[in-house]
């Protein structure tokens, strides 16, 4: 058994660096052809720029900086035409660094394929084993042949089509292939929609980007304001793009299982009041209320977790709450626990939710019509991002929602003692 699995592991990643490596060189092709495109139409531009009449009749580059470097034209008349390279080259570096940043971000996360592509063998495995224990069972020649032509005919692009023989012997069979292909279609359509929703949320800083980038061409050498308005923009765009990108790559090592929690006692309650005190310094639009329940000292709402991840989920959802609620209105935080968990509460007055919305607000870039309408910014992933940190720590997440009313997040952890008990009773079998 150890062997198959191994096997299967190998063909994983061979399957997956042989994908990796086509969209590697398929990546250096375009990017050659857009640098070959970029030096025809530079050469195309010097032929037109010379006075009327005049013909090209040679090109040469002189220089040895990249401040000297210089492309001299050399007209039919005689005449030298100098142009400094480093003028194209300081208008096409900022679309190059965006294009290569997408390519990385591309790139780094076809190589972490190999899990999906030996979870999607493994079904196979179990097939083959299946289909060994049945061949020593004496078989029907033409049930053989219903049950082959029932799965040639199935296609995984039609979501509802199943493979169905109508024959009672065959049903187990039936019911392991549907869920099977119920769950490579499931697969194909959250790495679509993923890719899908990813580029989306890339194109509109990169478009934002080429906008003021051809604002700066046209009339920034002139214009100090022009200048100074695309600055700002450019260096607001490519911080959106960062954190846009800090967050693919957290949720990308989680589910490659490359983020680790540095774990140590928490004490709740503090960091809730600190994030409070945070709340309150940087967001002057909304009061916010802390009161932890039942007046319990805050030194007793300790969990066993990683600080820095427990504190950034908090964040995550004060700041999902601020950002649905009005001017003015009030965010309550507050910590409580029971017998085995502490728990701690964002609520809002804000735009609320309905109940069809709530299932989905933790999946990845998704985000409510009324959230879109309302230009409140945002990538989607944070709270898929708190999602896994609540999840990697055991504990889980109840969201009660009213439209117009609000919304309130209960997060509970499990408690200190009860993660150490956990541990004292692993080294006592031991």
């Amino acid at each position: 058994m150890k062997d198959s699995n191994k096997k299967t592991s190998s063909i994983a990643r061979k399957i997956n660096w042989s994908f990796w490596s086509k969209r590697f060189w398929s990546v250096m092709s375009f990017n050659i052809l857009i640098i070959g495109l970029i030096f025809a139409a530079f050469f195309y531009w010097r032929c037109k720029s010379l006075p009327s009449g005049l013909r090209v009749d040679e090109f040469q580059f002189v220089g040895k900086t990249y401040s000297t470097l210089s492309c001299i034209t050399i007209a039919s008349d005689g005449t030298q035409y100098a142009f400094r390279m480093h003028e194209l080259f300081d208008y096409v570096w900022p679309f190059f660094v965006v294009l290569l940043g997408l390519e990385s971000i591309h790139l780094f996360f076809a190589m972490f394929h190999t899990g999906s592509v030996r979870r999607m063998l493994r079904p196979l495995n179990d097939l083959a084993v299946r289909a060994e224990q049945l061949s020593n069972v004496p078989m029907d020649a033409d049930l053989l042949e219903h049950l082959e032509h029932a799965i040639t005919h199935v296609s995984l692009d039609k979501p509802n089509e199943k493979v169905s023989t109508g024959d009672e012997d065959l049903r187990s069979i039936e019911v392991a292939l549907n869920n099977l292909l119920a769950r490579m279609r499931e697969t194909q359509q959250q790495q679509a929609r993923f890719v899908s929703d990813a580029s989306h949320e890339l194109r509109t800083p990169i478009s934002v980007i080429q906008g003021y980038v051809n604002m700066l061409d046209r009339w920034g050498k002139e214009d100090e304001n022009v200048l100074e308005e695309s600055i700002e923009a450019l260096k607001h765009e490519s911080e959106h793009m960062k954190i846009l990108i800090d967050q693919l790559l957290f949720l990308a090592r989680g589910d490659t299982g490359r983020n680790t929690l540095k774990k140590s006692t928490v004490p709740m309650g503090e960091i809730m009041q600190e994030v409070w005190e945070e709340s309150m310094m940087i967001d002057e639009n909304h009061q916010y209320v802390y009161a932890q329940a039942d007046q319990v000292l805050s030194e007793d709402f300790n969990v066993y977790g990683d600080l820095a991840m427990i504190k950034q989920s908090i964040r995550i959802f004060v700041q999902n709450a601020a950002k649905y609620s009005a001017d003015g209105d009030t965010i309550h935080l507050a910590v409580k626990q029971s017998e085995d968990m502490v728990s701690y509460v964002i609520e809002d007055e804000g735009i609320g939710m309905a109940e069809s919305e709530v299932v989905h607000i933790f999946e990845r870039f998704y985000r409510s019509d009324v959230a879109r309408n309302g230009n409140t910014g945002g990538s989607g992933l944070g709270l898929s991002i708190a999602k896994w940190i609540v999840e990697a720590h055991d504990g889980s997440i109840n969201v009660l929602s009213r439209p117009e009313f609000g919304t309130r997040f209960t997060i509970s952890i499990p408690k200190q003692k009860t993660m150490q008990n956990t541990v004292s009773n692993v080294n006592e079998t031991v």
